[in-house]
């Protein structure tokens, strides 16, 4: 398919003729119209390139087969030469933040390798009695057959809780990280210059803040946290203060949205289909199969960018060295091919739902995926004990961006079963 003619723009500016098969534009995720242009891009242009967007030109990956090719070239498709969102870095205005998922090996290897423990599966095993009952208060405190908003009352408030957890953090400040989380996570602000700025120096904060709870931990014993192992590592322990920042930033991000998304789409979707949920509360053993669905179904993080490092062919296409790929996840997790023609449905009892490729692929690959399937499978597992049914009473409201694919508020009732 060739591409749509538009006339040329510059970085940031409304096209004068848009693409339809532009699925950077964020009113599609705020409206939640993504699902037609995808669907079009899988049956006729997988591999897509669209010439001209609010980012610039960059080619659109939307099957499961085309990313996962991708995926599995990391160096053939670079995550540091271009960073990991549509967004470009401009070195004349932005300030550099290193992250070691946007690095490619071998740093990205040694930093990965000194976060992991802290989500290997004896980790999980010691931190589910605290998730249960944080949990637990949380549900336990909840208004029954009143109206409240069940994205700040319970998907931020668990999130941010095991943020907290993990970074030995302040409690009472806690709810800075989720500040901080939808300032860095929001790609539409680099489009406005004094927005651009106000981010900048929240980054800032949230590096100063850290960088004090840093220093409280040098020279102390290790400690199960996030900040204690990067002191102790070879691989971090002499980071600058801005790769410091980078890596709080994505640890934080990582932590918040993919958690806190999947956890308001529990509450949204299984209200969307009704037969679903009756399935999921006549048989609480397909929690964990759900909790798959959900997060394939909801598809946190929209995409993750990568940089052509030479001139290769994508399924058909030429690409060239230093060309720009979105890889949209939300797109392969909707992909007939793999989960069938119900993709856009909730199916609690769908075989291979643990094929998402919500988490990434490859040595990419979230490194926190246990423990985000924990704590929704835990949420489910309460409001089961509970016979909890959540009732959405009113639209959401979505983030617009293409970047974080979630939700700043759904009004909710709560009812037994």
């Amino acid at each position: 398919m060739a591409t749509a003619a538009v006339e040329t723009t510059t970085r940031f500016s409304k096209p004068a003729v848009l693409d339809p098969l532009d699925v950077s534009r964020p009113e599609i995720y705020r409206d939640d119209t993504w699902h037609e242009p995808f669907r079009r891009l899988r049956a006729e242009a997988p591999v897509y390139r669209c010439e001209h967007s609010e980012f610039g030109p960059y080619w659109s990956v939307s099957t499961y087969k085309g990313i996962v090719e991708v995926e599995s070239l990391p160096d053939l498709y670079s995550s540091e030469a271009g960073g990991i969102t549509i967004a470009d870095f401009l070195p004349e205005t932005d300030v550099k933040m290193p992250m070691f998922i946007a690095m490619d090996r071998p740093k990205h290897t040694g930093q990965r390798r000194t976060v992991a423990p802290a989500f290997t599966p004896s980790e999980m095993a010691r931190m589910t009695d605290d998730i249960r009952r944080r949990t637990s208060e949380v549900l336990d405190a909840l208004p029954w057959n009143e109206e409240f908003d069940w994205v700040d009352t319970v998907s931020i408030e668990l999130t941010t809780q095991m943020l907290a957890i993990l970074f030995d953090f302040p409690w009472e400040d806690r709810r800075k990280l989720t500040f901080w989380s939808d300032w860095a996570g929001d790609i539409e602000l680099v489009k406005n210059e004094e927005l651009r700025l106000q981010r900048l120096q929240h980054m800032y904060e949230c590096g100063a803040y850290f960088k004090n709870l840093w220093d409280q931990k040098i020279g102390k014993e290790p400690t199960p946290d996030l900040i204690s192992m990067m002191i102790h590592s070879d691989a971090m322990a002499e980071m600058d203060h801005m790769e410091f920042i980078g890596n709080l930033i994505l640890l934080i991000v990582g932590g918040n949205d993919t958690t806190r998304n999947s956890m308001s789409a529990l509450a949204y979707g299984l209200d969307l289909f009704p037969d679903e949920r009756a399935k999921l509360e006549a048989d609480p053993g397909l929690i964990h199969n759900a909790v798959q669905e959900i997060v394939r179904w909801q598809t946190p993080l929209a995409h993750m960018r990568r940089t052509a490092t030479a001139d290769t062919e994508l399924m058909g296409q030429q690409i060239r060295e230093g060309d720009k790929l979105a890889m949209w996840y939300i797109s392969a997790n909707r992909d007939e091919s793999v989960f069938g023609e119900d993709a856009d449905r909730i199916v609690v009892d769908r075989p291979n739902a643990r094929r998402n490729l919500a988490f990434g692929h490859g040595i990419h690959r979230c490194v926190g995926a246990r423990l985000a399937e924990l704590q929704i499978a835990v949420l489910l597992e309460e409001m089961a004990r509970r016979r909890m049914r959540v009732n959405v009473v009113g639209e959401p409201t979505r983030v617009s961006a293409c970047f974080v694919h979630g939700y700043r508020k759904l009004p909710v009732t709560i009812g037994k079963y």
